[in-house]
């Protein structure tokens, strides 16, 4: 009896595996997920009938701590797509780029990703796959910051920054100066 039980379990187990493959494997349709606001990067779905959308008169001020590396240095790191996505979900909710404070403050295991290509390259052997999306956060308006004690603490030199990002004294006074000037911290 106890094998027939077990062998029940086991077959349970490996038919909800395969329906959950199954179902993992089908396509969304076209234009399911879109970068409205910052191309290529931090996909959304839009769900126009949700609740807590961001309200399009409203100005929306975030300074995002982004202290997580990449796993593989020739990946964008996900907190920075995470700052996209962000964008991209008030983007699509009406709100425009002006009524958008962000500030991506990057430091601890984050702080490789603001280094220019060059140095990024002697580094870690390939391109800095950030730089366009910096780029593309710049364009809309979002500053991209790195705590100037990560640098040193890496041992990195000032001027291997990338030139699209701002050099802050520090991480944790960065956050503690914007959250005191009305911003809202969300960590990443």
């Amino acid at each position: 009896m106890r094998h027939v039980k077990s062998f029940a379990t086991a077959t349970l187990i490996a038919a909800s595996a395969i329906s959950f493959a199954a179902h993992g494997q089908q396509a969304e349709p076209q234009g399911f997920w879109t970068t409205p606001t910052i191309q290529g990067y931090g996909p959304i779905h839009f769900l126009p009938e949700a609740q807590f959308k961001p309200q399009a008169d409203h100005t929306y001020k975030i300074v995002f701590a982004l202290t997580q590396g990449s796993k593989r240095p020739d990946a964008v790191n996900p907190a920075l797509d995470h700052v996209a996505r962000t964008a991209n979900l008030y983007a699509a909710a009406g709100v425009p780029p002006s009524h958008l404070k962000f500030v991506a403050v990057a430091y601890g295991a984050a702080t490789p990703l603001v280094l220019d290509d060059a140095h990024y390259r002697a580094a870690y052997g390939v391109a800095n796959p950030n730089l366009a999306l910096i780029a593309e956060l710049k364009k809309a308006g979002v500053t991209v910051a790195v705590c100037g004690q990560a640098v040193a603490e890496h041992h990195f030199s000032y001027d291997s920054i990338a030139s699209d990002v701002t050099l802050a004294l520090s991480g944790l006074t960065t956050v503690t100066t914007l959250e005191s000037d009305g911003y809202v911290l969300m960590p990443l």
